[in-house]
C-alpha cells in the first residue's frame, strides 16, 4: 500500500467535499469583491504609513499622527471584517479549518498507534500522548 498515493486520494476526496467547495467559493468572492479589495488596499497603506511613522527618530515622530493612523487603521480593519464577503469567508475558513484539524488529528493519532477506525478526532481526550494538537 503506497501511503503517498493514498494521501493524494485523500486530497482529491477533500476537494470534493462541500466544505472545501464553499471555502473556495468564498475565497473567489473575496478576490472579486471590489469594495473589500479597496478596503484591504487602504488598510495596507495605512499600516505602511504607521510603520514609517513609528520608525522615525524620537524627535521626528508625531504622536498625534500615530494616534490618527491607529484610529484610521482600526476603523478600516473593522470595515474589512464587517464586509459580507469577508464574514462569509471567515465562516467557510472556520469550517475548512475544522475539517483539516479532524484529518490531522486522525493521522497523528494513527501514527501514535491509535486505531484509525475508532480514534476520536477533535476534542480533548485528556491524554497529551494521543493529542493531535490543540486547535
Amino acid at each position: 500500500m503506497d501511503v503517498i498515493a493514498l494521501a493524494r486520494q485523500l486530497g482529491a476526496a477533500i476537494q470534493q467535499q462541500e466544505v472545501y467547495l464553499e471555502y473556495q467559493a468564498a475565497k473567489a468572492a473575496n478576490d472579486n469583491d471590489e469594495e473589500l479589495q479597496n478596503l484591504i488596499g487602504e488598510f495596507n497603506l495605512l499600516r505602511m504609513s504607521l510603520s514609517a511613522e513609528l520608525q522615525k527618530s524620537e524627535e521626528e515622530k508625531s504622536q498625534s499622527k500615530i494616534d490618527e493612523l491607529n484610529n484610521q487603521l482600526q476603523k478600516t480593519y473593522n470595515a474589512v471584517m464587517a464586509n459580507k464577503s469577508m464574514v462569509n469567508f471567515n465562516e467557510a475558513k472556520g469550517h475548512m479549518d475544522q475539517l483539516t484539524n479532524q484529518i490531522t488529528s486522525i493521522i497523528a493519532m494513527s501514527i501514535e498507534g491509535e486505531d484509525p477506525e475508532t480514534c476520536q478526532a477533535g476534542g480533548c481526550s485528556g491524554s497529551c500522548s494521543t493529542c493531535g494538537g490543540c486547535h
